[in-house]
């Protein structure tokens, strides 16, 4: 996995997100044009922006809490979807959970604690028994998570997960995709809040 030397860039607030309209936008350098265009699953009218991300990245952890920021004043046609990327077998199974997260309803349960026990309390979480625990640990029966994270519906999605990825393009986490057709992350945007004001600009262009 490519990773970034961002830690300093994400120390700073992002008090707004503004300073790249869509003139400035630089194709091949801010962004990458996906070809060919891939369809979204956002309602008419509204405009897809996908988060790349993996929970065994260290950015992705520490760009959690920015992101988090800026859904909160997000442009109001834009639909949000995050999308585990899958490199190997670890992130594979990093995937199956999230998915699992969701299917069970307790991804805003899981979601931070999974980064979380990766990054800040240094736990491997390299196998179904481990990541089952922690599971546990935030309130999911053993069961339940049993049974979703072995679900045909579960496998469906880290399988479709995988091939988006492949389709986009992704080669580094954080990556971000508008509306299927533009892929842009930290190392084209010189960290994370060129990043989203990368996405910004390239909604209001598709707007």
């Amino acid at each position: 996995m490519k990773l970034f030397k961002l830690a300093l860039l994400t120390l700073i607030p992002l008090f707004a997100v503004a300073g790249v309209n869509a003139a400035q936008l630089q194709e091949g350098t801010t962004y990458l044009a996906i070809v060919p265009p891939q369809p979204t699953s956002a309602e008419e009218g509204k405009i897809e922006v996908v988060e790349i991300f993996s929970y065994g990245c260290s950015h992705c952890h520490r760009f959690e809490a920015m992101l988090e920021r800026w859904l909160k004043n997000k442009p109001d046609n834009v639909e949000f979807v995050r999308l585990p990327a899958i490199f190997n077998g670890t992130l594979a199974l990093y995937a199956r959970a999230f998915y699992t997260a969701e299917a069970l309803g307790v991804l805003d349960q899981i979601h931070l604690p999974f980064f979380e026990a990766i990054h800040l309390q240094k736990r491997r979480l390299n196998s179904e028994e481990e990541i089952a625990q922690l599971f546990v640990e935030n309130g999911v029966e053993r069961e339940k998570f049993e049974k979703a994270f072995r679900s045909f519906a579960v496998e469906t999605k880290v399988r479709r997960a995988a091939e988006l990825g492949k389709r986009y393009g992704v080669r580094a986490t954080p990556s971000m995709v508008v509306n299927g057709k533009y892929l842009t992350d930290p190392g084209k945007t010189n960290g994370f809040r060129g990043m989203l004001e990368t996405v910004e600009a390239l909604v209001e262009k598709e707007s």
